[in-house]
Parts: structure tokens; C-alpha cells; sequence
């Protein structure tokens, strides 16, 4: 492509200017103003989904869409069904396309990344009308036959998903964080809650909070119970300790002023270095990769619906073929603790979600290496596409550092050799970061934490990586709490 037509708009680039969109603000935001802008972004959130979208039928059930509303801060049947799912997944099309130059497009410079832009929110909205169509059309949402009330359950659910578009427009540019981020941790933190502390039973009469289900077991002389209540406490707990933990190794890249000497300041290069957002990829593409099952099914003798993905079974949960080896046996660690206590001659409670398990523990050790395996190296090639579409790579970084009068000690004041140091770190922590945390995620789904592995693990690095930015902020005029929070 050259200059002249990378000069020239293409027609995506014309029509995005026809797409709603959040203005920037004209004066610098104050750090309270930014965190109330979030926090409205955060209470709208919530607000749409608690509105049930009109046209849908009351017996909708939607437990089997849990990890799809999980990792894309959705809620089945309201007006956020879709969540971030449409922004999520016009990044990973585009991402796609553009790291495997397919569409050359060169991210590093300015005009490439407002092309990305601008063909990232047409495709996005695009989606959401797309996604809505396809979830109503296929059944997933349970919509009265007439052709007038699903037009209009597509419109309501589509106008819900764009406007989870400009209100995570609005925290970019007016408030604190990601939206995407925080929609995730809203979503997460709440079903965290809910599943350690609800006393209110599910319609199988299992309690859902683990705390008072194991109090209740315990009293009730079901010891077996409470271990199943007991183990995703505990496993919630070292996923939590383990994040924190691996969030905080990092590389310090020493650097000094160029003008000011005996100033500088180190360059800190986390061990994660793409965060959280290569799991966010990832984990969009298995729950869509879920979506996909209810395209096309066929109900065969025993109530399976299966297609070309796999089959499933009524509750949704898949029993075979590619669905079934790329999701997670997320009970793994309480199907082990069942099957041992059967095997001492103990037993169960009849809502136990594992007792009537038979599946052979061969199958489910194939079924987590499997889905391990395609975490981590999905996880490695979005961390890669990732530092290269966001200006994270060596150069990018080096260019930034030098515009800033930065330079290593001990070499003369170059951009190239500021790149040729970071390339001996930058693409390796690209790599491993993505392994890294996608087999993170993965460990963290087998351990049975509560609001599942991946979820706690988005939520856990969205906090810290919140934090992080306020200790960097000045909160010299900021709330005496965040004061608080960061240790001032």
C-alpha cells in the first residue's frame, strides 16, 4: 500500500464517521472526575442488565451460556445478552486479519492505527446486530413465533449492545480505565459475591454461596458436602495468591535523562506483558466457538442437540466432539475429592453436581490438557498480535522513550539502540507473558474457583492493573479513600 493511498479514506473509514461516538472532553479531567465518570459507566452497565428485553419468553433458561457471560460481562435475556461480546470480537477479526497480513496494514504508524479504528467501531456496531440476529434466530433466546416480536427482540438487544460501545467509548476518553475491563470485573465481582455468600438454593435445591452451604452441610452431618463447599474457597484463594503473585514479577529497565544527569527512573517490563487482554481474546473466541453449537443442532435419541462442533446436552453442557475438548471440566479438583470419597465407601448429597459423573477420569485428563494447551498458545498468538497493534512493540517503545529525553545508561542517546535493548526482552515477554497467562487461566478453570478460574483471573488482573494506574496518578486532590487505597 502506498502513501497516496494510505492517504485517501477508504469507505469504512467515511462511514465511521457516522457511527455514535463519545466526544473528548476540551479540558484536562481531574482524577475524581475521571473515577465518576467510570463509576456512571459501571451503574449504567448494571442498570441494562437488570431490564429483561421485551418479547422473550419467562421459561428462558440460560445456565448453559454461564461461561459465555462470564468472560464477556453478558446477562442472558436483558438488554446487555451480547456484553462486550461485539467489541471483543471485531478486535479479534481484526487482529487476525492484520498479524497474519492478510490486511497490510502497518499499526506501528498513526494512519494505521486510525484505519484499524475506524474499521474496529463499524464492525462492532455491525456486530451487534449480527450477534443479536443469530442468537434469536437459532434459538438460544427463547422468543414467541412471530416474525414482528423477534424483529423486535433483535432491535432492543442490538441498541443494548451499542450502548455498551459508548459507554466503554465513554471511560476511554472521559473516565478512568477500560470499559471493557470494568464491565468484566462488574459482571465477575458479582457472581463472586453471589457464589461465596447467597443462602438462597438453585432450582436443583443446592445452595449457591459456598460459605453458607458448607455452614449448613456441616450442621447437617454431611461432612462429604461441605468438602465440595470447601474446595472452591480454598482454590478462590490460591488462584487470588497466585495472580498477585505472578502479576508482580517484572524487569527493570534502567533509565536516565539525557539532559539531566544523575536523573532517571526505571523502565519496568512486566512478566505478563500483554495483561489481561490476550485472555480476553481467547477466552471471546471458545465462548463463540460454545455459541456455535446451537447453530444447526439435530436432537438425536437421547436428547442431544449436536452439530458440526459437538454434541450437548440438555442442560447445554457439551459431551463430545471439538466443544466438548475445548471447554473446561471446571469442577476437575471436586470431581477428584467425589470420586475418592465414593471409593472410601462415603457419600454424597443428591444435589452434588458431580455424583452422577461418568465420565472416565482418562477422558477429563485429555479434555484439560486439550483445553489447556489451546488457552496457551491462543493466548500467545493474541499477545503477540496485541503488542504489535498497540504500539507496545520494542520500536514503538523505544521512539516513546526518546521523545520523553530518555535513554540507558552506559549507551549514547540512540532510538535504535534503545530498540535493539528492549528486542532482548520485549518479544520473549510477549511469548512467555501469553503462555504464561493463558496457562494461568486454564489451572485456574480446573481448580473449581468460584466464579470460574478464568473470570476470577480477568477480574483479579483488572483490579491490580486499576491500582497500578492510580499509584501512578497524582491524587494530591483526590478523595481521602483513594488516598487511602494507594497508601498516601
Amino acid at each position: 500500500m502506498d502513501e497516496q493511498e494510505q492517504e485517501k479514506p477508504d469507505f469504512i473509514t467515511k462511514v465511521s464517521k457516522f457511527v455514535p461516538s463519545v466526544g473528548k472532553p476540551d479540558y484536562k479531567q481531574s482524577l475524581n472526575s475521571r473515577l465518576k465518570w467510570s463509576g456512571v459507566a459501571v451503574l449504567c452497565y448494571f442498570i441494562l442488565s437488570h431490564i429483561t428485553a421485551f418479547g422473550l419468553q419467562e421459561s428462558g433458561q440460560y445456565e448453559q451460556f454461564f461461561y459465555f457471560q462470564m468472560v464477556l460481562g453478558a446477562k442472558f435475556g436483558s438488554l446487555v445478552t451480547l456484553g462486550i461480546g461485539p467489541i471483543v470480537t471485531a478486535g479479534i477479526v481484526l487482529q487476525l486479519l492484520v498479524g497474519s497480513k492478510i490486511i497490510k496494514w502497518d499499526t506501528t504508524k498513526p494512519e494505521g492505527r486510525k484505519k484499524f479504528q475506524s474499521w474496529n467501531k463499524v464492525l462492532a456496531v455491525s456486530l451487534c446486530f449480527i450477534e443479536a440476529a443469530a442468537f434469536v434466530i437459532a434459538g438460544a433466546l427463547p422468543v414467541e413465533q412471530n416474525i414482528a416480536i423477534k424483529l423486535f427482540v433483535i432491535l432492543q438487544i442490538a441498541g443494548g449492545a451499542i450502548i455498551i460501545i459508548l459507554l466503554d467509548d465513554l471511560v476511554t476518553k472521559w473516565g478512568f480505565g477500560s470499559g471493557v475491563s470494568l464491565f468484566i470485573a462488574a459482571g465477575v465481582a458479582s457472581q463472586i459475591i453471589i457464589g461465596l455468600l447467597s443462602p438462597f438454593p438453585d432450582p436443583s435445591g443446592r445452595i449457591v454461596g459456598a460459605i453458607p452451604g458448607m455452614i449448613t452441610s456441616i450442621m447437617a452431618g454431611n461432612f462429604a458436602l461441605s468438602i465440595t463447599y470447601l474446595i472452591p474457597i480454598l482454590t478462590t484463594m490460591l488462584v487470588f495468591f497466585g495472580i498477585l503473585y505472578i502479576s508482580g514479577i517484572h524487569v527493570d529497565i534502567p533509565l536516565s535523562f539525557a539532559s539531566l544527569r544523575g536523573f532517571g527512573r526505571t523502565w519496568s517490563l512486566k512478566f505478563l506483558y500483554a495483561s489481561v487482554i490476550p485472555v480476553i481474546f481467547i477466552s471471546a473466541l471458545l465462548a463463540n466457538i460454545q455459541m456455535m453449537g446451537k447453530f444447526g443442532a439435530t436432537v438425536d435419541a437421547e436428547g442431544n442437540s449436536c452439530n458440526f462442533i459437538g454434541c450437548f446436552d440438555l442442560n447445554g453442557n457439551a459431551k463430545s466432539g471439538l466443544a466438548y475438548y475445548l471447554t473446561s471440566p471446571r469442577s476437575f479438583i471436586v470431581q477428584v475429592a467425589d470420586r475418592a470419597i465414593l471409593s472410601q465407601g462415603g457419600t454424597l448429597n443428591q444435589t452434588s453436581t458431580n455424583q452422577a459423573s461418568t465420565i472416565p477420569l482418562s477422558k477429563e485428563l485429555l479434555r484439560a490438557t486439550t483445553y489447556g494447551l489451546f488457552l496457551a498458545l491462543g493466548a500467545m498468538v493474541f499477545s503477540i498480535f496485541w503488542v504489535n497493534t498497540a504500539g507496545m512493540d520494542a520500536k514503538s517503545v523505544a521512539g516513546q522513550l526518546d521523545s520523553m529525553g530518555m535513554q540507558i545508561p552506559g549507551y549514547r542517546k540512540d532510538p535504535r539502540i534503545m530498540e535493539s535493548v528492549l528486542n532482548r526482552y520485549i518479544p520473549a515477554l510477549t511469548v512467555l507473558g501469553g503462555i504464561g497467562i493463558g496457562l494461568l487461566a486454564a489451572v485456574s478453570d480446573f481448580l473449581g474457583a468460584i466464579g470460574s478460574g478464568t473470570g476470577i483471573l480477568l477480574t483479579i488482573m483488572i483490579f491490580h492493573d486499576l491500582y497500578e494506574r492510580l499509584e501512578r496518578e497524582d491524587t494530591e486532590e483526590a478523595h481521602p479513600w483513594i488516598r487511602k487505597i494507594v497508601g498516601e
